[in-house]
């Protein structure tokens, strides 16, 4: 495996951390980083992608399907599974009308290292562990490399995993590169070009308030 905590060189003009995307605030939305992709000359089209388990909630069968596009290292991000995500997991995947799809976008290494961590935990813990993520972005994106590798690693071990877990996911370099070629897929077919961005029922839409979302989503259950 090749290890992730050296895997700086995945990224194709990928943004820094400590630059607009981790300072930026409000209610809007961030701008996707250029494309991102392997600088081992493998294309992405080469990369088995099948792996990659999707991260839903709710029942399949429900008349919306909502899939968000988020980075770890979007601050509007967090500030949507904050509040609106609450409200929108309470009033509509709770109650069966919406099963939601979330997907990572990656803006950085950073953004992928708490994708790795996420996933460490399986299905049935990582929307519990991306809440903590998205809850502690401010303090985990903070220092150099090393520091904010540790810091997700703690985010981890409170969420129940061991050193060991963590470091095999962490150092899974073949899942990094799924992940990076997955997200390529992903973006190209749904024409993301900012975070947070959403999917509903095949339709793209960029950030918006809850109540243009629920009007949305009203609109298609009664359409």
């Amino acid at each position: 495996m090749k290890p992730i905590l050296g895997y700086a060189a995945l990224f194709v003009g990928a943004v820094a951390v400590g630059g607009y995307f981790l300072n930026s605030g409000g209610t809007g939305s961030t701008p996707v980083a250029p494309a991102l992709g392997a600088a081992n000359a493998q294309d992405a089209s080469e990369i088995d992608t099948s792996g990659i388990v999707e991260m839903t909630l709710g029942e399949a069968d429900a008349p919306v399907t909502v899939i968000e596009y988020a980075s770890y290292t979007c601050p509007h991000c967090a500030t949507f599974h904050e509040g609106p995500f609450k409200q929108l997991k309470e009033e509509y995947i709770d109650t069966g009308k919406v099963q939601f799809i979330y997907r990572e976008v990656y803006f950085d290494r950073f953004g992928l290292w708490a994708s790795m961590v996420a996933r460490c935990g399986g299905e049935m813990r990582f929307f519990g562990v991306s809440d903590m993520i998205y809850d502690q972005q401010s303090e985990w994106t903070q220092g150099e490399p090393a520091q904010i590798a540790d810091n997700l690693r703690r985010i981890g071990r409170a969420a129940g995993m061991n050193d060991e877990e963590l470091d095999a996911c962490l150092n899974d370099g073949d899942k990094a590169q799924a992940l990076v070629a997955w997200y390529q897929e992903n973006a190209e077919e749904h024409g993301i070009s900012s975070t947070p961005s959403f999917v509903v029922n095949g339709t793209t839409h960029s950030n918006m308030s809850y109540a243009e979302f629920s009007t949305l989503i009203d609109g298609q259950i009664d359409g």
